[in-house]
């Protein structure tokens, strides 16, 4: 499992609500050429078809603990290309303490592999983040 910290200058909630739209993914989450969701459970994606600009294609279930500022992420189809994880969003100062936790596929090329590098997820959240202020 790969582990990544960043501070954000945004509040928990805004990172929470920004990160938990399924409809933004395309938009901060590099190579993602197209996600939908493809069931909802409480109002929020609960299973998830990922598609990227290379062949890369798996559909992800999540798990929402919204009291802790928490989703869990683990494979259902495509299990071997596909990604497990969690992110969690603390409030620190006038930001946010984003941690990104990480374990990829067995069959995933190095390229594939560098889709998914927490740091750079967090620094891609992040600039997201930042336009839209």
């Amino acid at each position: 499992m790969q582990t990544s910290t960043a501070l954000v200058a945004r509040d928990a909630e805004t990172c929470w609500r920004t990160f938990i739209d399924a409809a933004l993914l395309t938009s901060w989450v590099p190579g993602l050429r197209r996600a939908q969701v493809i069931a909802k459970e409480h109002g929020l994606p609960s299973e998830i078809h990922f598609e990227f600009s290379s062949s890369l294609a798996y559909t992800l279930v999540y798990r929402y603990d919204h009291d802790r500022l928490e989703v869990q992420w683990t494979p259902k189809l495509g299990k071997r290309d596909a990604v497990a994880g969690s992110v969690r969003f603390e409030p620190e100062g006038d930001g946010t303490r984003v941690t990104y936790a990480i374990q990829q596929g067995d069959a995933r090329s190095d390229a594939e592999r560098a889709l998914d590098d927490p740091e750079q997820l967090l620094a891609a959240f992040a600039a997201h983040l930042q336009r839209v202020r």
